[in-house]
């Protein structure tokens, strides 16, 4: 079970939102890069990064400090990103520059065709975020709830190839509100492709949760604003983790 910790970049900016509204943003870091570091060091072994101004514009904005990001890392764990992909060539020039997985969200639904052309053209690194508000999805940065019903979405998209599900909560993310293990775990289990969950995860207990479901098909947990502010501590989060997918392994 991997803990994830989530870099979300506003102007260059290391934020947290909640709920997705761009203008309650909390900035914890002015040197993103020097932040992966220390979950680096802290034992990450995968960041999650989101443009959220890309995420909103359609296009990406912070590719500047997105390529700090990599040049600190070096290639030393992977790196997931999301956040305004809307076309193929923005794919290839982030994957060539040492991204390890794209995460296509909105483009997945109002693109016709791209996701599975993105699928065919880069096997193995294409990862799909859906984020729902009472199992409809929402696009555009949260800011439409569309009526597609996540669990329908889902299992079309994994019939294209994508590497994952990263299943947002948005009613709770950013908000220390607890992870919805339920609405995760029944999700997982219609699936063949593994879900990483995001979106409310609070403390050590939250963690717990997460690895009881782990066998549903449940690889890892994004966490942000938990580790920022210290309800959650990352590097005690991610040993518990690991010694309790251990133990799901041997029972």
């Amino acid at each position: 079970m991997l803990i994830i910790p989530a870099i979300d970049l506003k102007d260059g900016d290391c934020v947290r939102l909640k709920q997705g509204v761009m203008e309650d943003a909390t900035i914890f870091s002015k040197k993103p890069g020097d932040m992966a570091l220390h979950w680096l060091n802290q034992g990450a072994r995968r960041l999650h990064l989101v443009d959220l101004n890309g995420a909103l514009a359609g296009k990406p904005k912070n590719e500047p400090t997105i390529r700090e990001i990599v040049q600190a890392i070096n290639g030393q764990i992977p790196i997931q990103l999301g956040g305004g992909i809307r076309d193929l060539d923005t794919i290839e020039r982030y994957l060539d520059g040492g991204i390890s997985y794209m995460i296509i969200g909105t483009a997945a639904i109002k693109i016709p065709g791209f996701l599975h052309d993105a699928c065919y053209a880069f096997p193995g690194q294409i990862m799909v975020g859906l984020d729902a508000k009472e199992g409809k999805v929402a696009v555009d940065g949260w800011s439409k709830i569309t009526g597609h019903d996540v669990v329908d979405l889902a299992k079309k998209f994994e019939d294209y190839g994508i590497e994952a599900i990263i299943y947002t909560d948005i009613g709770r993310d950013g908000m220390l509100s607890g992870l919805n293990t339920q609405a995760t775990s029944d999700l997982a289990r219609q699936l063949t492709v593994p879900v990483i969950a995001s979106g409310g995860i609070t403390n050590i207990e939250d963690v717990h949760k997460l690895c009881e479901i782990e066998s549903e098909g449940i690889i890892g947990a994004i966490t942000g604003r938990a580790i920022y502010e210290g309800s959650l501590d990352f590097k005690e989060a991610q040993v518990l983790a690991d010694i309790l997918s251990v133990g799901n392994t041997a029972s």
